[in-house]
């Protein structure tokens, strides 16, 4: 039976792109389409090159377990969450041979159609996500972040009652130009600057403070777009820099 190089190609970066996808939906991390689909065209080369007699020994598990973590690093980068994705991506992969070999048709559709399955498994039937955590992007003043959506975080305008997001001192810096002394310092520095002012605030820790605070007309959470009061933190949000920003009720 002829074995043809291009189909191999084509169905095994289908399959890897809707598997890449997949593992970001279950660990609740915002698509990122343009990597899964480098890192998802490297593995359909890869497979490619496999076909070919002087390269038959990358087909190894030695060489497979090289292109799985060199599709990870395409698709979620170098952190502890890519990791975590990468082992997903692996499980996700070989749920699809099991279901593949359980439905036994065989053919291009036959592998195809159980990852597009798995997909939307991810995409729709488990929405609760992994970790139980959900990562969104947000674009603001030409720059693009990832936020954590806290359903903890509850903090409002005092003066119109709407939600605030709250963006890590690296983002502030950037939005504002002050720096992490006068971030620290909100009272003393809401003069700096025309348009900041102050927001109270209470968190485990600390019983009552104030953050500084601007409002901006153009802010993207997500797919929701409009103005939002941005509150500055003095420090990181996250400790392995996985997100620089929390939602809460925002959304």
């Amino acid at each position: 039976m002829p074995v043809y190089m291009d189909l191999v190609i084509i169905l095994n970066f289908l399959v890897d792109f809707l598997l890449i996808l997949g593992a970001n939906r279950l660990c609740g991390h915002p698509p990122s389409v343009w990597k899964a689909v480098l890192a998802a065209a490297f593995g359909g080369l890869y497979c490619g090159v496999c076909l070919l007699p002087d390269f038959a020994f990358f087909g190894n598990i030695f060489w497979r377990i090289v292109s799985l973590a060199l599709m990870s690093i395409l698709a979620y980068g170098v952190s502890i969450s890519a990791i975590r994705r990468g082992v997903v991506f692996a499980f996700l992969s070989m749920a699809l041979g099991g279901l593949a070999l359980g439905i036994g048709s065989g053919g291009f559709w036959g592998v195809v159609l159980p990852a597009a399955c798995l997909f939307l498994l991810c995409r729709v039937g488990l929405p609760g996500r992994i970790g139980g955590r959900k990562l969104i992007t947000v674009e603001m003043e030409q720059l693009k972040f990832t936020a954590l959506q806290d359903t903890g975080n509850t903090l409002n305008d005092p003066l119109t009652g709407k939600p605030v997001l709250v963006v890590a001192v690296e983002i502030a810096e950037k939005l504002t130009g002050l720096s992490r002394e006068q971030l620290n310092s909100p009272v003393e520095s809401v003069d700096v600057l025309p348009g900041l002012r102050l927001i109270p605030y209470r968190a485990v820790g600390v019983d009552s403070s104030f953050l500084l605070a601007k409002n901006f007309t153009n802010v993207r959470i997500g797919t929701k777009h409009g103005s939002s009061l941005v509150a500055f933190a003095p420090q990181s949000l996250s400790a392995d820099g996985e997100y620089q920003a929390l939602t809460g009720g925002v959304l």
